[in-house]
């Protein structure tokens, strides 16, 4: 493993990973929080991501961490070190999709009384108990940090919180794309991805999100919004070497297990 150090070598990397967008997007510390401990795997020869993965001082196997890659090859390497390990490992394949002409986006216009504003920090319980990874306190955590730090959109209701919004992830990916159930069926994530893919644009960046498969509802919607699907299938691995999970982070006075929201998802992780 070769770490660079001069600043002229580090933008010729930086050019030449450019190059490769959005597969090659790089890259936080709590030894439980796979959210926050991420990883990303991006390279031309198997062998070589076996051998820097494999080796310690690259990756800490110690915590709960997750990697993400487009490469083929990449589930097989990480789930065989982590079997070696004896570790847990779970998969999530992913269907990507990027817009090939953000600015060509197909402009949609809110109803009246509803407004299109930034996600608020406020905002974070309500998106991390609609949040397929969420109900505890590591998620609410991590999303508050999505909220502060990069670019976000939502829909805002007649009395305040949101009922549509999306995120982008740390990879500059749209994720966590989600309407309340009672305001469905009205196209309200529209001018929400609109919204967010404006700003990914402007800065330069590729528009893109991921979908599970099986989510046909959020495939067809960003489809008609002018996304393409791209060949292969984005892993995201998560790795938990015996940690558990928080308790949610919202009272559990009620007795009742959290249960996984269902819907609409456009842009979900």
């Amino acid at each position: 493993m070769l770490i660079l150090s001069c600043s002229s070598k580090l933008r010729l990397l930086e050019g030449m990973l450019r190059q490769g967008l959005p597969d090659t997007l790089p890259v936080t510390w709590d030894p439980s929080d796979f959210g926050t401990n991420l990883y990303t795997a991006f390279y031309r020869d198997e062998g070589a991501c076996r051998a820097l993965l494999g080796n310690s001082r690259a990756v800490d196997w110690s915590q709960a961490f997750q990697i993400q890659g487009l490469q083929d090859g990449v589930y097989e390497t990480i789930r065989d070190i982590a079997r070696a390990r004896g570790l847990e490992m779970e998969m999530y394949p992913y269907l990507p999709l990027l817009h090939p002409d953000p600015p060509a986006m197909p402009q949609y216009r809110h109803d009246e009384g509803l407004r299109l504003a930034p996600v608020s920090p406020a905002h974070a319980m309500l998106l991390s108990n609609t949040w397929m990874f969420g109900w505890n306190s590591w998620s609410l955590r991590y999303l508050c940090l999505l909220i502060r730090h990069f670019p976000n959109a939502c829909l805002l209701g007649p009395e305040g919180p949101p009922i549509s919004w999306s995120l982008s992830d740390p990879l500059a990916a749209l994720m966590h794309g989600y309407t309340l159930p009672e305001h469905r069926g009205q196209r309200h994530i529209a001018p929400v991805v609109g919204m967010l893919a404006a700003q990914l644009h402007a800065r330069g960046f590729p528009v893109y999100t991921r979908v599970l498969p099986h989510n046909k509802p959020s495939l067809q919607h960003l489809q008609h919004l002018g996304f393409r699907i791209l060949p292969g299938a984005f892993h995201q691995l998560v790795v938990r070497p015996g940690f558990a999970q928080s308790q949610p982070a919202h009272a559990l006075d009620s007795g009742q297990a959290p249960a996984p929201s269902s819907g609409e998802r456009p842009c979900a992780q």
